[in-house]
Parts: structure tokens; C-alpha cells; sequence
């Protein structure tokens, strides 16, 4: 029995979390030609080691040129599966934490410098560069290169690469799969009328342009394991007017919900420059609502920071879990210091069992009790 929501216990499918926070994914930009290096072993084997409910690996690529930039993970060769799974046993060895993978397509956001030599777009011509692709020839931004429109044929090319992935992942073992439907990548572009300018079946109406998103995601539902949560994470708005809209983000929802969606995972703009309030709690209300509109859990991210700040989140329906993302990044045993605070148990290598604080002398419990 546990005193909060946080610490409580959750099963998305066969996926079972011991408690509401996830780590969400967050793009290193340091893997070499997709394939994951030392600095993933270091970095996912410390948040392996956090206490969390959830381990979400970053935004990996079904395609080299679905890659953000040419630093990113892929999950689309043997040499990239094989990384992959050099990390996933180190974490295996040493944690029972769940680990799901972000599938990603970047679309026109792809070719880029990684973001700390300043992350602007790299020419198609250039050696680290390349063509990108979108539902619509429109770049983000005038000075960008324009992205080829897709062809019904390429459409078909990348659903079947996310499902190529997807095929990977459940010989990887992973436990679940979140397809990255935000943040302006592929699938976002094809939902927003900002990039999505087709007058085809897949553009125009809000029921055209979820089609080919939900086209991916019955493809990879079929293709996962029974029994093992397919996700999404999805923009609840762009912060444009004209743009993609929480109520169209609520009727996405409801139309994944019904293919056997396991979860929602809220966050907001990316789509092209926008006046965004950012603020403590400020995507909140957009996960708050796609709660009230689905049955299945709906995470919440973004600014949250403070361990009451995120069991108030919970505890007043506004989500069912919270992701943390540079929070971890800055504090990686956030978790270890949040059910000290509300006098919890969270579980933790037998190597640092004996760390607990005074106080605190029941805080950890082993892997796998």
C-alpha cells in the first residue's frame, strides 16, 4: 500500500510500472551511423538505476534519413539493432526497470546540426546532409532546403520501416513501443494543416491527415507482441493559430484508443515557431484534457519539477503518470529523493542499498522484490 499516487503502482498492458514516473525520451545525439556508444551505456545505465517506473529510450530512427541529425539512433540495421542491444543487456543485467522505445520518423526536421554546434539544418549536398521528406514540400523555416513531398510509395516505405523497427524491438525484448507523433516529426507534420498541405486522401480534413499517423500505428500494433503497450506522444496544440488544435489532439486520441492504444503521452508545439507559455504545469491542462476524453492513461510532461508539484498533478485527475526529462538529466535519482520526501519505497541496486539516508532506512528495496 503506498500513502501517494506517484508511488502507486500501474499496468499499461503487460507492462507493469511500480510506480506513475516515466522518463521520457531525450535525444543524445551521440550515437555513430545509428548505432548507440559508450555514452549511451553510461548515460541510460545511470537513469536505469533512478528508481522510475518507466525507462523511454530517445527518439530512434526506422530510417537513416529519419534521423534529426546524423548523430541520432536508429533502429534499422543489424549493426543498430546489435548496439541496441549491448545497452538493453547491461540494463537487464543490473535493473528490472520496464524500457520502451521512441520510434521516430523526423521527416523535414531531419539533417541537422546537432543542437550544441548550434542544431540549423544541414544542406542536402552537404556530407552529413540529405533530402528530407514531408507530407507537403514546405520547409520549417524559408532558409531551409525544401523537404520532396511524399509519394504514395514512400508512405509505404515508411510505414513498413516502422514496422521493421518495430520487428527489431520485440527481438531486442523490449517492453513497449511509443511511436513519436509530436514535436513536429513526420507523423506531427502529417496531423498539422501547417505542414500538411496534400489534396490527397491524406490531407485537408482532420479525418485525412490522421490517416497515414494512424496507418503506423495499426501496422506496428499488429506487428508488437500481444500483451506488450504500444504508446504515442503527441503535440496537444501548436501554439499557432490555424495549427493543430487540443481538440483535434482529443479526437486523435479517441480514434488511437479505439486500435488498442495503451497510452498517451502529452506534450505540445514543435511544429514551427511559436509563442509558447512555458511555465510550471503549463502542458497540464492539454494532458487533463485528453484525459477526460479517453480511458486509457495519459502522461504528463513539461516543467515539472517539485515532488508535490507531481503528485498534485496526479492526485487531482489531471493525468495517470508523469514524465520527467531534464529533470532527470540534471537530478538522476529524482525518484530515490522523491519517495524520501513522501516516505516510500523505491527500488535500487543492492550495491547502493546501504546510500539510504538516515531517516530513511526503509527508502530502497532490491531489484525484483
Amino acid at each position: 500500500m503506498t500513502r501517494t499516487r506517484l508511488f502507486a503502482p500501474l499496468s499499461l498492458e503487460g507492462a507493469r510500472l511500480s510506480n506513475r514516473i516515466v522518463i521520457a525520451p531525450m535525444c543524445q545525439y551521440s550515437a555513430e551511423g545509428g548505432c548507440m556508444t559508450d555514452w549511451h551505456l553510461a548515460h541510460y545505465g545511470q537513469l536505469a538505476f533512478s528508481g522510475a517506473g518507466l525507462l523511454t529510450i530517445e527518439a530512434t530512427a526506422v530510417a537513416p534519413e529519419g534521423r534529426i541529425t546524423y548523430a541520432d539512433v536508429g533502429l534499422y540495421s543489424d549493426a543498430s539493432e546489435s548496439a541496441f542491444a549491448r545497452v538493453l543487456d547491461m540494463i537487464r543485467r543490473h535493473s528490472d526497470i520496464p524500457v520502451a522505445v521512441q520510434l521516430a520518423h523526423a521527416g523535414r526536421k531531419a539533417s541537422c546540426e546537432v543542437p550544441w554546434r548550434g542544431g540549423a539544418q544541414i544542406a542536402p549536398e552537404s556530407p552529413q546532409g540529405w533530402r528530407t521528406v514531408a507530407p507537403s514540400a514546405r520547409p520549417l523555416a524559408a532558409s531551409e532546403a525544401a523537404p520532396l513531398a511524399l509519394t504514395p510509395e514512400g508512405m509505404v516505405q515508411i510505414r513498413d520501416a516502422f514496422v521493421a523497427s518495430a520487428r527489431r524491438a520485440a527481438r531486442l525484448g523490449l517492453d513497449a513501443i511509443q511511436l513519436h507523433g509530436a514535436h513536429g516529426y513526420l507523423l506531427h507534420q502529417f496531423l498539422s494543416p501547417l505542414a500538411n498541405r496534400r489534396d490527397d486522401d491524406y490531407g485537408g480534413s482532420l479525418e485525412n491527415r490522421m490517416r497515414f499517423p494512424l496507418e503506423v500505428f495499426d501496422a506496428v500494433r499488429e506487428t508488437f507482441p500481444a500483451g506488450k503497450p504500444v504508446t504515442m506522444r503527441v503535440s496537444g496544440t501548436d501554439w499557432i493559430d490555424g495549427g493543430w488544435t487540443i481538440e483535434e489532439t482529443c479526437a486523435f486520441a479517441q480514434a488511437l484508443e479505439r486500435r488498442g492504444c495503451a497510452a498517451i503521452h502529452v506534450s505540445s508545439g514543435g511544429l514551427a515557431p511559436a509563442a509558447i507559455p512555458a511555465g510550471p504545469n503549463y502542458q497540464v491542462p492539454l494532458a487533463a484534457k485528453v484525459k477526460a476524453a479517453v480511458g486509457i492513461p495519459v502522461v504528463a510532461v513539461g516543467l515539472i519539477t517539485d515532488f508535490d508539484q507531481a503528485e498534485r498533478i496526479l492526485s487531482e485527475g489531471s493525468a495517470d503518470l508523469i514524465a520527467l526529462a531534464r529533470a532527470l538529466l540534471y537530478d538522476p535519482r529524482w525518484p530515490w529523493h522523491a519517495a524520501a520526501h513522501f516516505g516510500e519505497q523505491v527500488a535500487a541496486p543492492p550495491q547502493y542499498l546501504r546510500a539510504a539516508p538516515h531517516g530513511a532506512r526503509d527508502l530502497f528495496v532490491p531489484p525484483g522484490d
